[in-house]
């Protein structure tokens, strides 16, 4: 950090980061999908456990996204098949992933995108969800 820069907090990064993105609603992030885009959820273990799955979503753990989904990366998941990949990231509630999404696009991933309201909204709004096993 520069020395003239003053620190902000969350909520400044937060609204800053979403600036950069076009955020989609549930039903658009379900068309992504439809499409060949790739939704990534990236909820921990306890949250997938009680309120279950996307279908077809990729689970990645927070910690793992930017290994799991860069295209040149030794340890990139099968389905990151270029920078071009339309990408909507999935957190809980829409907070998470709106840095998560900015953190890939970093790495190129130009059309890397976040759900607002994150699984909530997609469950709110009737999308697919199964159980867990």
């Amino acid at each position: 950090m520069a020395v003239s820069e003053q620190p902000i907090g969350i909520d400044e990064l937060l609204e800053r980061v979403r600036l950069g993105l076009d955020r989609v609603t549930p039903q658009e992030a379900y068309d992504i999908a439809e499409a060949g885009g790739l939704l990534v959820d990236i909820r921990y273990a306890a949250l997938r456990e009680r309120d279950g799955l996307i279908p077809g979503a990729l689970v990645v753990e927070r910690n793992e996204l930017e290994w799991r989904l860069d295209p040149q990366g030794s340890h990139r998941a099968p389905e990151a098949t270029g920078h071009d990949l339309r990408t909507v990231v999935i957190c809980n509630e829409g907070y998470a992933s709106s840095l998560a999404a900015a953190s890939l696009r970093q790495l190129g991933l130009r059309h890397a995108t976040d759900l607002v309201g994150g699984f909530q909204a997609w469950r709110a709004a009737g999308l697919p969800v199964t159980a867990t096993t």
